[in-house]
């Protein structure tokens, strides 16, 4: 039927019913350099959260260069401390951690395993709406523990620390938490 092979299709009495094997169906990765539409896998590997990584070379350029592969799963909308509801922004969480780690020394490896982390735990917990804050919570607990310059500057602007004082006391805490 259709020219399609036998094991793509399938007989159900009065009814043909095509069932495609996507796993057999290959979409062309185009290069990235050339736009060529030939390449071909080197090394492929899995990461912690479920995603495919493949290490690629362009047959028409000889260029190298990576794809990752994750499935899109459901993220809960946010609910702000206006009340407004909005779109989880996986880009958004990582330009804001990156703006609080600028000019320290950490990896962008680290950032994007923290950014992974929290998308897979709201993906995880099945609501359809969650407080922002669950998702700032989960951010100052884990830059804490990762670089606390980086901290302190996403504390200030997540929990309001609006004067010196408030910017001291939270130093103040941090550096307690150290020695204990």
């Amino acid at each position: 039927m259709w020219g399609l092979p036998r094991e793509y299709t399938l007989d159900i009495g009065y009814f043909r019913t095509i069932i495609v094997v996507w796993s057999r169906i290959r979409f062309p990765m185009k290069c990235p350099y050339c736009g060529h539409e030939k390449t071909r896998v080197i090394d492929t590997s899995h990461d912690t959260r479920g995603g495919i990584r493949r290490r690629r070379i362009c047959v028409n350029c000889s260029q190298r260069f990576s794809t990752y592969e994750r499935a899109v799963l459901a993220t809960p909308l946010l609910i702000k401390r206006d009340g407004t509801r909005e779109e989880f922004s996986r880009d958004k969480l990582m330009s804001g951690i990156r703006v609080a780690c600028a000019k320290r020394p950490v990896a962008a490896v680290d950032i994007d395993r923290m950014v992974g982390e929290i998308e897979a735990e709201l993906q995880q917990m099945g609501k359809s709406e969650v407080p922002s804050r669950l998702v700032g919570d989960r951010v100052i607990r884990q830059l804490k523990a990762l670089d606390e310059v980086a901290y302190i500057r996403y504390a200030i602007v997540y929990l309001r620390l609006g004067d010196l004082e408030s910017v001291r006391n939270e130093i103040d805490q941090l550096l307690i938490d150290n020695l204990e």
